[in-house]
This record gives structure tokens, C-alpha cells and sequence, in this order.
């Protein structure tokens, strides 16, 4: 019988997993983030720990390393299939091997295999990823270290099989977390604000540019963990150029400089003034069983349902008069409450106030792509540009389609997305939005509900800025190429980020420029921005790796979209920058396999699944994931 002591998960195994601690660097809007997962195998048999965890779907996972006794070895980069086969490889002749895996299905899933752990032995996994953060209505910046990896609803008919995986209500997570965080910005910090409890912020320097602060202790696992980061001077436009890898080829994405230009555009008064007062409303309402959940661990009287109903009727009585509306909301199938768009109106406002504070969290399953394919085929209204709003905790497994649908549609409307409660996918938030030309909001509580709900509401307002280019003003023998998606939708205040690869030679001394022309309702403007060409001197490699992110995501929506050829030639395009720039992707992975330990580990392998957090499910089934990693067992 098993000597049920130490960590157990909730069918009284024991856990490897042992602590988590998170080191958080922050300069200005970028943030790096190294993680260090530590296990220990308290069992008498030789172990392989698989631990499913949610990451920020828009990070760049850039390092990936183990540490066993006095062996240190750093994982490659390669084509996903192949570092599974050297993984299995690995562990059937006895060696210990790690693997780092993202889901196929959605980026902000990741897989973490540690095997042949043998007994009494311990392990420290380091993963690094960097990313940058989102401005907030308040003018925050915006971290979220997610903790919480709620199931994902599989549609029906989807591909694949759900996957099971071991989870424990957020309460009950047998590892421990300890979480710091160093802010550094050439305008100084103002203050520094959480959900969780954390100790007084520490200034390093008399101008309060650079701070540490960390969690107080005794905090327990069982909640993302939000940071909001305020300076005292509005966000500026900058430009920081970062010199290429020594290591790295000349003339690609590593070896060359590379800038990253943002931009804060501000519109001109009389424009912004005269906001239009036109529109088609469409909002489309998740009313699946999860979303009968607690917000968060700290107020779980407050379900996501109520908080999307307060953010909903908030919106229904701030519309202008004139404009054109409808409700939908989903779950395993749809229902709307007008058969088309109507006329906002006293009349109609009324009516749809009534529904809405009715609606309950009782349609089943998160059937998203149902509604969304019926809105989409609605002949829309001549001179009233649609504005789709989706309110959902995102509990979907097949993100990729989603985010894929909106962005087929970009052309007929703007999609704005609120993710409902703590452990909403921010894959698929951030990503419905920024296909849609819109803005993503995060409601994790009823703190800032109402000046998140009003900003994008502006957002909507605000004619769509059409035009876009960008021209660049470099000295004689240098170019750029832009690396990023081409911009298609500025906001009033809202940073805009270019990245640009620069070949060429000149002096250090000199300046370039970039210059963002657009035509707001028909009126021409333009933001430009001087910098230096001198490349920054403590950015290591952040920059390129920002930049390579945002190509193997548009490579990987290409490849999804073009034929079978051409979706090979960008899937290996994508193999090739993932392993250049050791950035991961969904067709590659971090491999590592300890070769210097001459002794084999004796004996089969016994499979312990690692717990994760997740939001207790209000009656519904045992968690449900995408499909990930070499086997189906999870």
C-alpha cells in the first residue's frame, strides 16, 4: 500500500511537483518572465511527471534548461514530431529526458514532461518567456501570470479527442508559489496594484525608475496572479533598436538589428469629438454551464454570468440613439432576441433590459462557432458599421477556429471581446480581438468593470482609422523590412507596435525615423517618431524574440489558410525561424536529453500527472483539453 504523505493529488498520489517560483523583470511595456518548476521523486520507482499548465497566449517561450544534481542541459528547438521521438527514445533506454510542448489546438497551453525521474532524485526545470504588456483603461500596464487552467469545452464534431487531465479545484493545489518582480522604465513608478496580497514596493533609486516587489507571504496558488504597473508620466512613443546575435547569419532575423517602434496615436479633438453616433450592435452572450462559476477565489458569491449581465446592460444603456442592435447568446445552440437588428430606441432598450437580466447560465455547452457563422451571415445595415462585442470565459477547445472565423470576416465588422473571470483564455480573447480589428477587455472583477466597459464602448464610436501605412527614414545603405502584421487598427491612445528588421551598415551616431500616415473620418493625419540607430545595451535578445514570435504566428494563420503545399512551405518556414531564434511554435518543441549520465534508470516508468488549478466546476463534468503531447493518456 502506498504511504500517502507529502503532496498528493486528489486520488491520493503523490505529486512531484514540489514549488514554482516566478521571477517577473519588467522594463517599461516588455516583460520577461523565468520560471522554475522543482521536483523531487519521494517514491521507491523511477517516475515520468507530465504537467499541464496555461501560459499568455501571445508569450515567446525562448529557454527551456534542466538542472539535475551538478548537470545542467539546455533544450534545443526542433520539429515537434521528432523531439517527441527523441523523447520516447530517451526514456526506452533508460535516460532522462524533458520535453516542452504548446498545444496544437491553442497557444496558451503548454505540456511539460520530465522523464525518468529516479527515486530519492530531484530536478529544477527553468522556462523562459518573454512578452509585452497591455495598457489598461486606467493607463496600466497589465502582467497575468495565469495559474488557473480552466477545461476547455470540446464542440461536437471537433478533431481530435478530448484529452483528461489531472485537475484540482484551485483551493486544494498540493505545490507551493512564490512570485517577485523588478519594474524598471525611464519615467518613474507610481504605484504598483494586485488581486493578491503583496508586500510594501521597494524603489531602488532616488527617481523611483526601478522597483521590486513580490507576494506576500502565505499566498496560495489558487488564483491567477494579476499585476497592474503604473507610471507617472503618460506612455510615450519610443523606438529601441537591439543589436543582432554574433552567432547568427547576417542579413536574417537574428543576425540583423532589429527596432521595435511604439506608438501611442492621438487623434485630433474636432475629429474625436464629433464621435459617430452610428452603428450595428451586434452582442453575442456565453450562457454555458461554466459560466455559472465564481469570478475568482476572493468573491465566489459573484458568478461570471452576473458580472457578463452588469457588463452587458452597462453597455445597453450607454448606446446612442439611432443606432442599430441585437442580442444573441449561446451555449449548446443559440437563441437571439429580435430575428434582426432593430433601432435603438426607449422601446426597444426596455425589451432587450428585460431579457437580458433574466438570462441564466443554462444552454449547455461553449458552441461559439454556431452563432458567429449566423451573425456572420447577416446582410449588414448600409451606413451603420457593425460592432460585434463577445462576452465569454473562454472556455473553448478549438480556439484556432474561432480566432481563423473572425478574422475571414475582418472586413465586414470590429470585434471587441471580454473575458469573463479569472482563467479565461487570453488566446482566444486577445486573439478574437486583434483578428477583428478591435480591443480586448479582461473583467476578473467588479473593481474596474465600468471604465473598461466605456473605453471600448469609445472604441466602437470612434470611425475605423483607414489608410494605414508606414514609411521609414533611414540613413544612405540602410533598409527595414517590417516584420509585423500590417497595422489595422489604431485606438485613441492605445499603443500600435511595429517590429522591423534593419540590414545595412552606418554609423551608430546616426537617427532614423518612422512615420505612420492614416485617414480618420476623412481626415488626414500622421504620428512620426525620430530614434537612434544605436542598438540598446541590456536587452540581450528580447527584441528578436518579440519580433520572431510575430512572424511564426502569421506564418502559422497562413498555413492554416493556404493549400496544402504552401501551407508545408510556411510550415517550414516556421520550423526554421522557431529553431534559429529558439522561440516555440505549434510545430516545434523544446527537447532535452540527459546523455551524460552513464547508468540507465532500472525499471518501468510509473506516469504521475501533475495536478493544475482550475475554478471548482459548478456541477459540470470532470475537465476536458485540447489534444496535446505524443500520448493519449493525459
Amino acid at each position: 500500500m502506498m504511504n500517502c504523505c507529502g503532496l498528493l493529488t486528489d486520488k491520493k498520489e503523490p505529486v512531484p511537483l514540489k514549488s514554482i517560483e516566478v521571477e517577473l523583470e519588467v522594463k517599461d511595456h516588455v516583460a520577461t518572465v523565468v520560471s522554475t518548476l522543482n521536483y523531487e521523486n519521494k517514491e521507491d520507482k523511477p517516475l515520468e511527471a507530465v504537467f499541464v499548465f496555461p501560459l499568455p497566449g501571445d508569450a515567446a517561450v525562448c529557454h527551456f534548461s534542466a538542472q539535475i544534481g551538478q548537470t545542467h542541459i539546455v533544450a534545443e528547438v526542433k520539429e515537434k514530431q521528432q523531439a517527441r521521438e527523441e523523447y520516447d527514445d530517451a526514456l526506452s533506454s533508460g535516460q532522462q529526458a524533458f520535453l516542452l510542448e504548446e498545444s496544437d489546438q491553442s497557444p496558451d497551453i503548454f505540456s511539460l514532461s520530465v522523464g525518468s525521474l529516479p527515486p530519492g532524485e530531484s530536478a529544477s526545470i527553468r522556462l523562459e518567456y518573454v512578452t509585452e504588456l497591455a495598457v489598461q483603461a486606467d493607463d496600466g500596464l497589465r502582467f497575468c501570470l495565469p495559474a488557473v487552467l480552466n477545461p476547455r469545452y470540446q464542440p461536437q464534431g471537433s478533431e481530435g479527442p478530448s484529452v483528461q487531465v489531472t485537475s484540482v479545484p484551485a483551493s486544494l493545489v498540493p505545490y507551493s508559489l512564490s512570485f517577485s518582480a523588478r519594474v524598471s522604465s525611464p519615467r518613474p513608478i507610481s504605484k504598483v496594484e494586485s488581486n493578491c496580497s503583496l508586500e510594501p514596493l521597494q524603489y531602488l533609486n532616488a527617481d523611483q525608475t526601478q522597483a521590486t516587489v513580490k507576494l506576500a507571504a502565505g499566498h496560495k496558488f489558487d488564483r491567477d496572479v494579476e499585476l497592474l504597473i503604473y507610471y507617472k508620466d503618460a506612455h510615450q512613443p519610443t523606438a529601441v533598436v537591439e543589436a543582432g546575435q554574433a552567432s547568427a547569419k547576417p542579413g536574417s532575423l537574428m543576425g540583423d538589428p532589429v527596432v521595435m517602434v511604439s506608438l501611442y496615436p492621438e487623434f485630433p479633438e474636432d475629429v474625436m469629438s464629433s464621435l459617430a453616433s452610428c452603428g450595428e450592435f451586434v452582442f453575442l452572450m456565453d450562457r454555458s454551464g461554466s459560466m455559472g462559476c465564481p469570478m475568482n477565489n476572493s468573491t465566489p458569491q459573484e458568478t461570471r454570468i452576473s458580472s457578463a449581465r452588469d457588463t452587458l446592460l452597462l453597455l445597453l444603456k450607454s448606446l446612442p440613439m439611432g443606432c442599430y442592435f441585437n442580442i444573441y447568446s449561446f451555449g449548446s445552440e443559440f437563441e437571439h432576441i429580435f430575428p434582426t437588428s432593430v433601432e435603438y430606441s426607449e422601446k426597444t432598450m426596455e425589451e432587450a433590459l428585460k431579457k437580458v437580466e433574466k438570462m441564466q447560465d443554462d444552454l449547455g455547452g461553449t458552441e461559439i462557432l454556431l452563432p458567429l457563422k449566423h451573425i456572420y451571415g447577416q446582410p449588414c445595415i448600409p451606413k451603420q458599421p457593425r460592432q460585434l462585442f463577445i462576452f465569454t470565459d473562454g472556455e473553448v477547445g478549438n480556439t484556432k477556429e474561432v480566432t481563423d472565423l473572425v478574422k475571414m470576416n475582418a472586413g465586414t465588422h470590429r470585434c471587441f471581446s471580454f473575458g469573463i473571470g479569472e482563467g479565461a483564455s487570453s488566446a482566444l480573447i486577445n486573439g478574437m480581438a486583434k483578428e477583428g480589428g478591435g480591443h480586448a477587455q479582461f473583467i476578473t472583477g467588479t473593481d474596474r468593470l465600468q471604465p473598461k466597459v466605456m473605453q471600448s464602448l469609445r472604441f466602437a464610436l470612434q470611425p475605423a482609422v483607414e489608410d494605414i501605412s508606414v514609411s521609414w527614414d533611414l540613413p544612405k545603405g540602410v533598409s527595414s523590412t517590417i516584420l509585423s502584421p500590417p497595422i489595422t487598427a489604431m485606438f485613441q491612445g492605445q499603443r500600435s507596435l511595429i517590429y522591423a528588421q534593419l540590414t545595412g551598415q552606418c554609423s551608430e551616431a546616426t537617427d532614423g525615423s518612422v512615420t505612420v500616415k492614416y485617414s480618420l473620418a476623412g481626415h488626414p493625419s500622421q504620428n512620426q517618431l525620430h530614434f537612434k540607430l544605436k542598438p540598446a545595451g541590456d536587452t540581450g535578445l528580447t527584441v528578436h524574440r518579440l519580433a520572431a514570435r510575430t512572424v511564426i504566428r502569421c506564418l502559422e494563420s497562413e498555413s492554416t489558410h493556404s493549400e496544402q503545399e504552401d501551407g508545408e512551405v510556411k510550415k517550414k518556414k516556421v520550423v526554421e525561424l522557431s529553431v534559429q531564434s529558439e522561440v516555440s511554435s505549434s510545430f516545434t518543441a523544446f527537447i532535452a536529453v540527459n546523455k551524460d549520465d552513464g547508468k540507465a534508470v532500472q525499471g518501468p516508468l510509473v506516469r504521475r500527472n501533475i495536478p493544475t488549478p482550475f475554478y471548482q466546476m459548478c456541477g459540470m463534468a470532470a475537465p476536458h483539453f485540447p489534444p496535446m503531447g505524443k500520448k493519449s493518456t493525459l
